[in-house]
């Protein structure tokens, strides 16, 4: 009697088991759908959310962003270009081809600064830092207008001050330029702001 205790117990403990193992392989399962779900929603938001024509210069909001060349005003797409050569325009190339609607799925990276979940959140960790309401959302990295206030915010916090910091900073996050793999990154981005 007491070997057929103990083999039913084994039997209900493997079933049960067995169960849970289950439970976690859907529960996996229905995660990577909804994350896929997500995805689909940003890239149709997408469509309806931009409707801003980029080719204007105009400004994205009265916000000053000092930026380490001088320059204290903020555009749209392009700012002021002082001889100094349009840095902001070269990012965008090199992240995306100056393409508002680039998604990659291997890194979740969003939009025409290749924007990623983290940098959204470290964005809004900085701004409630710094004691401000404003919030980005995830979507928020389909718009230029807001993905380029995102890359200001991110400079300014940083203290990036010099082209190449901003260029390696942006690819490899604060100390990337500690990162000898971003050097590869900036040699694009140099190269994009020579031509």
């Amino acid at each position: 009697m007491r070997l057929f205790t103990i083999v039913l117990a084994v039997a209900i403990v493997s079933i049960l088991f067995g169960n849970i193992l289950n439970k976690i392989e859907t529960i996996e399962q229905l995660e990577n759908q909804l994350e896929q779900k997500h995805f689909q929603i940003d890239s149709l938001q997408n469509e309806l959310y931009e409707s801003t024509d980029t080719t204007q210069y105009e400004s994205i909001d009265t916000t000053v962003i000092h930026w380490p060349w001088g320059r204290e005003e903020f555009y749209y797409f392009k700012y002021k270009n002082n001889g100094d050569g349009d840095l902001l325009s070269a990012l965008i190339f090199v992240e995306s081809s100056d393409n508002d609607s680039a998604y990659r799925a291997s890194e979740g990276a969003v939009g025409c600064l290749q924007i990623r979940k983290t940098m959204v959140n470290d964005i809004n960790r900085i701004l409630k830092r710094q004691g401000k309401s404003k919030r980005y959302t995830y979507i928020d990295r389909w718009s230029r207008g807001k993905s380029i206030q995102m890359f200001g915010i991110y400079c300014n916090y940083y203290n990036l001050n010099t082209s190449e910091k901003i260029a390696r900073c942006w690819n490899g996050g604060p100390r990337g330029m500690n990162n000898p793999l971003t050097a590869n990154y900036w040699k694009k981005v140099q190269k994009n702001l020579d031509s």
